[in-house]
C-alpha cells in the first residue's frame, strides 16, 4: 500500500487513497457511465438526490438514494475521519435501496465537502464533538426533509465514535443504532491489533515484519500513540487480513472512487487532502476514546462484527455489549469479513438489516 494509504488506515480508518496528485479518470469514462446508468433510480416513488447543505456552518454534501420514499431512512456515518463512503457506494449499496432510503454524508473535510470549503475555515473545528453535532444536524435535516419521525443510524469504523455519541445525546431521532467495525476502547483495540500482527508474522516466519513490529514494542505500552507507531502496528495486522478478510490489500476499495459516478477528479483528490488536514487534529482525541464505561444505551443496538477484523477488533465490542443495558441488543457475526463488512458480505448485510432493524421502524411496512 502507498504511504498515504497506510496513514489513512491508521485510525481504524479506511478510505480511498490514490496519491497526492489528481488521478486521470479519462480512461474510466465508459465504465463510469455504465455504473451511472445502472445506478439510475427510475422508480416514480424513488429518491436520487446529491446536494450540499450547510451543516455546522460549513457546506457538507449528502447523497440520498432509494427506490421508494416510503421506506425507512438509513444515515450511514462513514469511517476515517475523511474516508467517505459515497465514492464506493456503487460497490455495495444498490440492494439496500430496495428496502431503505440510504443517506451517505461526506463529513466536514471529507471528499466533496472538503472541496466546498476552505480548509482554514474548518481547521479549528475538527474535533469529535463537532462531528457529533454535525451528525445530529444531518439526522434532523433528512428526517424533516423526507417526512420521517425517526431514522436508522449506522456507524462504520471512525463513524461509530461519532454515531454512538450522537445516539447517546439525541436518542429521540433514531429507531436503532447499528455499529460496524465498532470502536469501544482505542488503546485496547491497538493492543489486540498489534498482537495479531506479531502472531501472524511469527506463524509466517516473516522476519522483516517482526523486526519492524519490534521497533514499537511494547505497543501501545505507556508511550504516546503517535502516527508513526500506529502505521507500523496497523500495516501488518491489515497485511494478514485484518482489513479485508483473506486479502493482503484492499485495492477494490482504495481505487473504487475512480469508477464513481458521484466523484470527479477534484473530489477524489480531496480525500487525500482531507485525511492530511484532519489527522493531526483528531488523533489526540481519538486515542482517548473509551466507551467501556457506558452501561446504558437509550435505543436498540445491533453490532455487526467481522470475525477477522483486526483493524477495530471485535472482541471488545462483544464483551461490552454483553454488559450494556439497552431496550434490545444483538450481535451478528460475519464469518467471512474483517473490517469492511458491507463491501465484503453485502448480501448478509442486507438480510441482517431486514431481519433485525427494519421491523423496528414502526409505521413503515415491508414492500411486497
Amino acid at each position: 500500500m502507498k504511504t498515504a494509504a497506510l496513514l489513512l488506515c491508521l485510525l481504524c480508518i479506511t478510505g480511498p487513497v490514490l496519491g497526492q496528485s489528481c488521478p486521470d479518470i479519462g480512461p474510466y469514462a465508459k465504465a463510469r457511465e455504465i455504473i451511472r446508468d445502472l445506478d439510475q433510480i427510475n422508480s416514480p416513488v424513488g429518491i436520487q438526490q446529491t446536494f450540499s447543505a450547510t451543516i455546522g456552518g460549513v457546506p457538507q454534501w449528502l447523497s440520498v438514494r432509494g427506490k421508494d420514499r416510503n421506506n425507512p431512512i438509513i444515515l450511514f456515518v462513514h469511517g476515517g475521519p475523511a474516508s467517505p463512503a459515497m465514492p464506493t457506494l456503487w460497490q455495495f449499496q444498490r440492494p439496500l435501496e430496495d428496502y431503505f432510503t440510504v443517506v451517505q454524508w461526506d463529513q466536514r473535510a471529507a471528499g466533496k465537502s472538503m472541496v466546498s470549503t476552505d480548509p482554514d475555515r474548518m481547521d479549528a473545528t475538527l474535533h469529535i464533538d463537532r462531528y457529533v453535532e454535525d451528525a445530529i444536524e444531518v439526522a434532523d435535516l433528512v428526517r424533516k426533509r423526507y417526512g420521517k419521525r425517526k431514522i436508522i443510524l449506522i456507524g462504520h469504523s471512525w463513524g461509530t465514535i461519532v454515531a454512538m455519541k450522537a445516539a447517546l445525546l439525541k436518542p429521540e431521532l433514531f429507531y436503532a443504532y447499528v455499529g460496524i467495525g465498532q470502536v469501544i476502547n482505542t488503546r485496547e483495540n491497538e493492543r489486540i491489533s498489534y498482537e495479531f500482527g506479531v502472531r501472524q508474522a511469527r506463524e509466517h516466519h516473516n522476519k522483516a515484519a517482526l523486526d519492524e513490529l519490534a521497533t514499537i514494542a511494547p505497543y501501545p505500552g505507556t508511550l504516546p500513540i503517535t502516527r508513526e507507531r500506529i502505521v507500523v502496528a496497523r500495516k501488518w495486522a491489515q497485511y494478514y487480513g485484518g482489513l479485508s478478510a483473506y486479502r493482503k490489500d484492499s485495492r477494490y476499495y482504495f481505487d473504487g472512487p475512480l469508477l464513481s459516478p458521484e466523484y470527479n477528479a477534484s473530489d477524489i483528490c480531496a480525500i487525500d487532502k482531507g485525511s492530511t488536514v484532519t489527522l493531526e487534529r483528531v488523533l489526540p482525541e481519538f486515542i482517548e476514546v473509551d466507551f467501556s464505561g457506558v452501561r446504558q444505551f437509550p435505543i436498540p443496538i445491533v453490532m455487526f462484527l467481522g470475525r477477522h477484523d483486526y483493524t477495530t477488533p471485535s472482541g471488545p465490542t462483544e464483551e461490552w455489549l454483553s454488559r450494556v443495558d439497552a431496550p434490545s441488543k444483538q450481535v451478528i457475526w460475519f464469518e467471512h469479513s474483517a473490517h469492511m463488512i458491507p463491501w465484503e458480505e453485502p448480501g448478509r448485510t442486507l438480510v441482517s438489516l431486514l431481519q433485525t432493524v427494519r421491523p423496528m421502524t414502526t409505521g413503515d411496512s415491508m414492500p411486497h
